[in-house]
């Protein structure tokens, strides 16, 4: 649009001066021009002229001239033709403005060079290709590769000579391409009169068919479709080279060389697909094997060795076909990932999934080992495999990739049903043992009070025969022992029975049965003290290391299977690692909580039910239910190592979980596990030191004599010349140590430190009640204070330096004891004295203690007076 302002005419008539400033403009008038035809319009329409009709709308005026020759416009041709690069023309333009830039000293500069473009072409690295590959002549061919057929090849990328470049491309090619449409026989073009070679043929013919990508002229669609036509059957009759060539097994010439026809012609694709839907495998996949071959009807599995086999033929023949591949197509159209993809949809896929489908509709079992098993199978035939085409590391990825889609649908189903087959195998284990255990301690009930029983039963017969009994006399007690020995047997016989019956369920998992004894309780009493004795002795049997393996080794076997999914791409690969992560919780569960955590319940509950003053004397070597616990404790302790074990080696080293994240479900649950077995530990140690605690009282009420501590209380006929230490203290002390050197190896420092601490302050309370309950002379001071170095020797062999200064002070304590009855003075100084008792004892507790001095109403004035004056006047 263009405008024009223009004055108005102005009056020959005078007029007045005029003082508006803004007076000419008003004057001026606007004249809008406008063309009879816009410039991009006629654009436009040039954008649909060949380039013949271009250059005679050329001709006609200087404007069209310029529109036609402009240098986008050839350039967009040539895009369209495949024969612009982008790269090669930004790097000739940049070498010019170099050149332009030096001193030529009036020499001519030759034409632009394009060493971009054929560094370009040799590497394959050409950024338009129109689609197609790059084909790699032999030297032969390549030799003959001019005129014509190197048209496109030798175009040259330079701004500014794009239509130059496009008219050498159209002088060379137009002619075959007109002279295609013209002819009525195909075989009659001068394509394939000029050129009698395949390889020729084909080369222009892809030219050609790049060629008409620039007519856009009245009649193209008719013209291409003639074209196409012409291409369909030299296509058709090069295939049929190829396939003869095939069937022949010919692989050294023929099959290669119309492979390279068909690739110059448009890519090869037919050739292609004939390798990879009709080739030999597939029409053959019958010969490999049939799925139903390994399936056993009879007990619902699957024989791994024939599908060995299976993949072991299939790989045979894939490495025959990739012969031919690699021969035929060694830089051509990328075959490799295709074939792969074909074979596991018509080969692979057919064969597993009905097997897998069957077994998992009709044996989980067999399912959950066969699908790792295939799998894995499935992955050592990739590396049998000859790589196509590609390295052997990208070959084996494409080939892992199409054996994980193989396998994709079945992985959910198999990663849902392995931890269940895992739960319910743990389950099953942990359930069978505690009901073995149950019925063996129902039958050891039932033995024990069995006897009882008959001898009630007997008392009632009596009883109600008892006129019978008068009458017979003679008959009646031979009757009742009969009758009392043919139920004692029909006992044993229930308690064999039962004992048959539980050990057959599980041969190798059954506790340990209780051995019969050989004389059963007579009294209920006796009876009751047998079934405690069992319940004790049980203790040791309430978890078991056979069971521990037999999860641990279940949960490694499907820790293994589950693991070889977590390579997995996607969702897949993360919810197989989730789920190796939940085996392990609930391996926790099971083994942990159910069968450990539970058996330490049960444990600590006998414990609480031990009354050791009700047993009998010959039983009592030691506490007996704390050294069963304690033999338990260490079978735990064994146990969490395994579980630990099997953490670091199967979870931690594998990269299936990470110890350090806080919120893994497998870190929170062993954490939690831990946490409980230790609480559980505790609680049974807490019990057993309430037991040994018990026990110790219970010998210093039985062995330590009154004449121990007062000789003078007792017959002189029965006294001894004995400084030792007593009975009572020498089995306190061997009690103690016992107890506490089983602690040692079997239990954390920790733990340790707070046994021996709790024992050695309930020892201390005991023996201050013990000392306070007797008398204790002169004398007898000497027996006391050999007592309390023994337990002083005892608790420094624990180590405890906090625990040791109150044995320190109750041996200073004891000294109270010895001075004479004349020195009351120096009695009051050592009960006064709080620095002597390292602030243990008071000294109103030490008074106390000074109280059971056998001559204290002797010297009780001369103690009060000396320590609080009585007596004494203020001055």
């Amino acid at each position: 649009m263009t405008s024009s302002i223009k004055q108005r005419p102005t009056s020959k008539v005078p007029r007045a001066p005029r003082r508006d400033v803004l007076a000419p403009l008003k004057l001026a008038q606007i004249e809008v021009v406008k063309p009879l035809f816009p410039a991009e319009i006629m654009a436009s329409i040039l954008d649909y002229l060949s380039p013949a009709d271009l250059i005679t709308v050329a001709r006609t005026s200087k404007k069209m001239h310029e529109m036609v020759y402009d240098d986008t416009r050839w350039v967009r041709f040539l895009r369209q033709i495949g024969c612009w690069n982008e790269a090669e023309a930004r790097s000739a333009a940049e070498g010019s403005e170099k050149d332009a830039d030096r001193p030529h000293g009036g020499k001519t500069r030759s034409r632009p060079t394009t060493a971009g473009l054929d560094s370009n072409k040799s590497n394959g690295n050409i950024t338009d290709t129109g689609g197609f590959d790059i084909v790699e002549f032999n030297a032969e061919v390549e030799a003959e590769i001019t005129g014509p057929l190197a048209a496109l090849r030798d175009a040259r990328s330079t701004r500014g000579r794009a239509r130059e470049e496009y008219g050498k491309i159209h002088e060379s090619l137009n002619p075959y391409y007109q002279d295609i449409i013209k002819s009525e026989n195909p075989t009659d073009s001068s394509v394939f009169k000029s050129y009698d070679k395949p390889e020729q043929q084909a080369l222009l013919l892809s030219e050609l068919n790049r060629f008409s990508n620039v007519d856009m002229a009245l009649g193209s669609t008719e013209r291409r479709k003639k074209l196409t036509n012409v291409i369909s059957v030299f296509e058709k009759a090069a295939l049929r080279e190829f396939k003869n060539g095939y069937e022949n097994g010919n692989s050294d010439d023929t099959m290669p060389r119309y492979a390279q026809v068909l690739t110059t012609l448009n890519g090869g694709a037919a050739a292609v697909e004939l390798l990879i839907y009709q080739n030999h495998i597939i029409k053959q996949k019958a010969d490999f094997g049939s799925p139903m071959d390994g399936f056993n009807a009879d007990t619902g599995t699957v024989s791994l060795d024939h599908t060995h086999a299976f993949l072991t033929r299939l790989s045979v023949a894939i490495n025959e076909e990739a012969t031919y591949i690699n021969r035929c197509f060694p830089n051509g159209p990328n075959v490799s990932s295709l074939f792969l993809e074909q074979i596991c949809k018509d080969i692979l896929s057919p064969y597993f999934l009905p097997l897998l489908d069957l077994l998992q509709s009709t044996n989980k079992a067999a399912y959950i080992q066969t699908l790792p098993g295939t799998f894995a199978q499935s992955l050592n035939f990739i590396r049998e495999l000859n790589p196509i085409q590609v390295s052997s590391d990208k070959f084996k990825e494409l080939a892992r990739e199409a054996i994980e889609r193989t396998f994709e649908p079945h992985v959910d189903l198999y990663l849902a049903e392995e931890l269940d087959q895992f739960r319910s195998h743990s389950e099953s284990i942990v359930g069978d043992w505690d009901r073995q255990l149950s019925e063996q301690a129902a039958s050891t009930e039932s033995l024990y009070m069995s006897n009882i029983h008959n001898r009630q039963a007997d008392k009632r017969d009596f009883l109600s025969s008892f006129t019978k009994v008068i009458m017979a006399p003679v008959n009646m007690i031979p009757g009742l022992y009969k009758s009392t020995e043919s139920k004692k047997g029909g006992a044993n016989k229930a308690m064999a029975k039962a004992t048959q019956s539980s050990s057959r369920s599980s041969v190798i998992l059954a506790p340990p049965t209780p051995p019969t004894p050989a004389e059963l309780p007579t009294t209920e009493f006796a009876a009751k003290a047998a079934i405690m004795n069992s319940k004790l002795e049980g203790i040791r049997s309430l978890f078991s290391i056979e069971v521990a393996l037999n999860l641990v080794h279940a949960a490694k076997s499907s820790l293994e299977r589950t693991a070889q999914f977590v390579g997995l791409k996607g969702g897949l690969g993360k919810a197989a690692q989730a789920q190796c992560e939940a085996i392990f919780v609930s391996l926790l569960d099971s083994l942990g909580h159910r069968h450990v955590i539970a058996g330490f319940d049960r444990a600590v509950n006998h414990l609480s039910e031990y009354r050791p003053r009700k047993q009998t004397e010959q039983e009592k070597s030691g506490v007996e239910p704390l050294v069963t616990f304690l033999e338990l404790v260490n079978v735990g302790d064994l146990i969490l190592q395994m579980l630990d074990v099997f953490y670091e080696q199967e979870l931690v080293a594998a990269g299936l979980t990470d110890r350090n994240d806080f919120l893994d479900p497998a870190v929170k649950g062993k954490r939690k596990f831990e946490q409980k077995l230790d609480e559980r530990v505790a609680a049974g140690l807490n019990k057993g030191i309430d037991v040994l605690v018990e026990e110790v009282e219970h010998l210093l009420a039985t062995k330590q004599s009154i004449g121990d501590f007062h000789p003078e209380a007792v017959d002189p006929s029965q006294r001894t010349a004995d400084i030792g230490p007593s009975e009572a203290a020498k089995s306190i002390v061997q009690v103690i140590s016992s107890h506490t050197r089983m602690l040692v190896g079997g239990t954390d420092k920790s733990t340790l430190d707070v046994f021996n601490q709790e024992i050695g302050l309930r020892l201390f309370n005991a023996l201050c009640k013990h000392i306070k309950r007797h008398r204790i002379s002169i004398e007898g001071a000497v027996k006391l204070i050999s007592d309390m170095n023994h337990y002083f020797g005892l608790i420094q062999s624990m180590r405890n330096e906090q625990l040791l200064l109150y044995f320190k002070a109750l041996r200073e304590l004891s000294q109270v004891y010895l001075i004479d009855t004349s020195d009351s003075k120096e009695i009051a100084s050592i009960i006064s004295d709080a620095s002597r008792f390292h602030g243990i004892f008071r000294a109103e507790e030490a008074y106390e203690f000074a109280e059971r001095r056998a001559d204290w109403y002797q010297v009780k004035n001369s103690v009060e007076k000396a320590m609080y004056g009585v007596g004494c006047s203020v001055m």
